[in-house]
This record gives structure tokens, sequence and C-alpha cells, in this order.
């Protein structure tokens, strides 16, 4: 299963409407006395059907907000290969343009005319308009529809890439807009909705609940995303997710499909982090977030048990940048990052959006768990950039509880790596293959404690409970791995 950005595209629709005959009663062969008119019938204005007890009303919602809720075409150019006799015709986003390229030389660049639709809601009278950044990514022309079917040429104050939030603004005055709310007071469970613009489909609106929060996204997104089983799809992208007090609580931004279609899983942006950019954008022109130079990763009951911890909570910090704001404050690998000046982070996914909310150069107090004892840390916060021969020792097996044949790096495989100590695994078995470790992962550290050798190795092992927590790198990203011993 991948999980796909919704993608915008064109789709040719054909609807056909089935055309039903009447039926003419016959004539009865008995001959029918004088008709005698029947009384006028009194007009009676339709009843709205009530709605099932239990179930929320939703019309007014839509009644009220559909209006500040428009549809976004675009239109521009996408760069493409160049028709080349025996040169397949390849997107540059495809994972095959790079094996072309390499293999067969450059690629001759063209470019092809590319459309596409979206969805947005107006957030000021004057025509501010919030949509996703990759709705108009690479976009010549922006059309803005209204769903008066007033149209307005827009034009794109900002995009913010890292959140995927994009401000538009179209010339207009008194025009409708939608009330902001709060996803960080909504709860999973309620009942929330969504309008756009499904398949071009204009002023669509469909229903569901919240099924998480700040769900963190394997993209590396710092976004905490509102996960909801909405009915979303390509044209939903940008539109607005309302709570049943008619607020604006997120924006529509991607789904989890195998299709390409919703499947169940849709993910909004909270409307904090879009207003926060939106803010940014007109205020300055540009965004700025905070930024502590780390992976993290989420704390589960092993990780845990491992590291001391009462309960699973906080985030787990994986890697720390050196020469990055965390890094300087003398942050480590291993740390539990628990709260932020006092706001508790109970899950990682938190961690990212509450630093990127704080001003470059503002100072914060992390309250950071080592070696089983809380202590508080200081750091300044930096600014978030959006994009940074010996013979070998012979591997010598851990004969026991790990179940890991390891060896020390050669100086050259230290110098490629970066990395200044740790051990190869070549072989792994037992408790490490069930946790698993497998062969070139390179293990860091042992429950927080770096390690440089197999004899240090097997006496951190030796002395570890039945649980430790191991970090280890993997390519270019580093995690910790909880290992039950045996």
């Amino acid at each position: 299963m991948s999980l796909n950005r919704l993608k915008l595209t064109v789709a040719a629709i054909a609807v056909s409407a089935a055309i039903g005959g009447a039926w003419a009663l016959g004539q009865s062969p008995v001959a029918a006395a004088t008709p005698v008119a029947p009384p006028p019938t009194p007009v009676v204005a339709p009843l709205a059907a009530p709605v099932p007890a239990g179930y929320p009303d939703m019309r007014s919602i839509v009644a009220s907000n559909g209006p500040a809720v428009v549809n976004i075409s675009v239109s521009g150019n996408r760069k493409t290969a160049a028709n080349v006799p025996g040169m397949p015709q390849i997107d540059p986003d495809d994972p095959f343009f790079q094996f072309f390229r390499h293999f067969r030389g450059m690629v001759p660049q063209d470019s092809a005319p590319v459309r596409g639709l979206g969805s947005g809601f107006i957030v000021s009278p004057d025509g501010t308009v919030l949509t996703n950044a990759h709705v108009v990514a690479d976009a010549d022309e922006v059309i803005v529809k209204l769903n008066d079917k007033r149209e307005f040429k827009a034009r794109i104050l900002g995009m913010d890439p890292a959140s995927d939030v994009a401000v538009l603004k179209i010339d207009g005055k008194n025009l409708p807009t939608v009330r902001i709310g709060s996803a960080k007071a909504s709860q999973v469970g309620e009942w929330v909705l969504a309008i756009g613009s499904p398949y071009g489909f204009e002023s669509s609106a469909s229903a569901g609940i919240i099924s998480a929060k700040s769900r963190s996204l394997p993209d590396g997104s710092y976004v905490p995303f509102l996960q909801t089983d909405v009915a979303v799809n390509p044209g939903n992208s940008g539109g607005p997710l309302f709570n049943m007090r008619g607020e604006v609580i997120g924006i529509n931004s991607q789904i989890y499909s195998r299709s390409g279609g919703y499947q169940g899983l849709s993910f909004a942006i909270p409307i904090e982090v879009a207003m926060n950019v939106e803010r940014q954008i007109v205020a300055h022109g540009k965004v700025e977030r905070g930024r502590l130079g780390v992976a993290i990763q989420e704390v589960d009951q092993a990780l845990a048990d491992s590291f001391g911890l009462a309960r699973p909570a906080g985030a787990l910090v994986s890697s720390v940048d050196k020469d990055g704001p965390a890094g300087r404050a003398g942050l480590e690998a291993g740390d539990v990052i628990l709260g932020i000046d006092g706001q508790a982070v109970e899950i990682s996914g938190e961690l990212p959006s509450i630093i990127a909310a704080k001003r470059p150069g503002e100072t914060v107090r992390l309250q950071v768990w080592r070696n089983k004892a809380a202590r508080d840390i200081t750091v300044k916060v930096g600014a978030f950039q959006d994009d940074k021969v010996a013979a070998a020792e012979p591997a010598k097996a851990d004969k026991g509880r790990l179940g890991v044949a390891v060896r020390a790096l050669t100086p050259e495989e230290r110098r490629q790596s970066g990395i200044a100590g740790g051990l190869l695994v070549e072989q792994a078995g037992g408790a490490a293959a069930r946790a698993g470790i497998r062969p070139g992962d390179v293990i860091l550290s042992i429950n927080g404690e770096a390690v440089n050798d197999t004899e240090q190795l097997r006496q951190l092992i030796g002395k570890s409970g039945k649980k430790v927590a191991l970090l280890i790198e993997r390519g270019k990203a580093r995690l910790f791995v909880p290992v039950e011993l045996g």
C-alpha cells in the first residue's frame, strides 16, 4: 500500500439519464357519469424530512458555508521527456526517468500543458483564499469560481510546501467567508463534514468522523494531521473540513489509497497550522518556523520499558544534528522529550508542530527523560529549512541473548557513512532477528549508551534486563528498535 497525495486531474465523465415513459390507463367500456369537478387542492409547502435521532443535522452547515467554498482550476506547463525515437515518454517524477537519464544519456526536456482542479475556501471578505500548495504548484493561471458562478483570476500570495498550504488573493468585496474553529479542541469520534469539488463535481458534501489526531505520515511532514473517514477524492484537495458548529478545523489534503480514490482514510491539515501560514504570508510574504535539528520516533510500551518510563509517552530522539540547535544545547540520541515549556508531549507527532510554531531565535525549555531521570534542557530554536581503506575486523558472534554477528566499521566505511563508531551487523538471529534487526544495520547504542566494540556490546547486553532499545542506522535513517532478550 502507498500513501498517495491527492493528484488533480480533469476527468471526462459521461452522465446518462434514463427517461421513463408514462403508462396510460385504459377507458372503461361502461359509460361514465357526468364528471364533477373536484374541489381545488390546497397548496402546502413541503416539510423538510426530519433527521433520525442520534444523527446531526448538517443541512444548515452546508447552506451557510457553501457560498464560501470555492472551486479552483489551474493551468500551466509541466516538464516531460521529449519525443525521441526509441525513447519512451516518461514523466520526470517517474522512478524510471532517472534510469533512462543515467543509462541512455540525458533525456531532452519538453513541456506539456496540464490542467487541474481543486477546492479552497474564503477566509476574509476582501478575497483571501486558502487551498493546498500542491493544487496550485507550477500553475501559470489560477481561476477561482464561487458557488454563485462568479469567476475570479487569482494571485498566489505564497506557498508553503512544508505544510502544503497556499494563500491566494482574488479581487472582491463583501465576499462570504467561513468561520475558523480549532482542530486542537476537536475529539476523536466527533462528526465532521467536507465540502469540495471531487472529480470536478462542485459543491459536493460528504461526512464522517474524526478517526485519529496528530497523525504523522511517512512523507516526513511536520504536520500533525487529522485522520477522518470522510469521503475525500481528487478535487477535494484544499477544501474545508467543518465541525458540527459550522467551523473549519482543517484543510483536506491527502488520502491513503491503493487505487488513487477514497478508501476510508483521509487526512486534513489542522486549521491552526494553516492559519499560522496564512498570517505569515499575508504579513511577510514568507513563512518562518522553528527547528530543533533532531529525528524522532514514537515511544511504544517496549521502548518505554527499556528506558524506564512509567508509561509510553513523549518523542524519542533517534538522532541529533550535532551542529543544530538541539546538538549545541546538549540533547542526545536516546533522550525522550516529554514536554516543551510545561506543555506535555504525549505522542511524537505533537512535537514538530509545537516547535514549528516557535519563532527562530526563541528560547524553549525541554522536559527530557535521560538515564531514567527527568531533566530540563534549554534550547535556542533555529530556523527550519525546507530541504542537508583498511582491513575489516572479522565479525564476531554474540553468544548471549541478542543473537548477532557484528564487526567494527572500517575507516573507509566510517568516512563514507559519517558514523564515528558503531558495529555493523553481518548476521542476525534469535532475539535481534525477531525484533527486525537485519544484516547491514549499524548498531550505534544500547539503551542510550554508545557502543563501539564487540566486548562492550556483550557487557551492555549482559547487564540489561529483559528488554533493550537498540539505536541503529539503516540506510540514511536512524531509529530505535526495542528487543526482547532471550
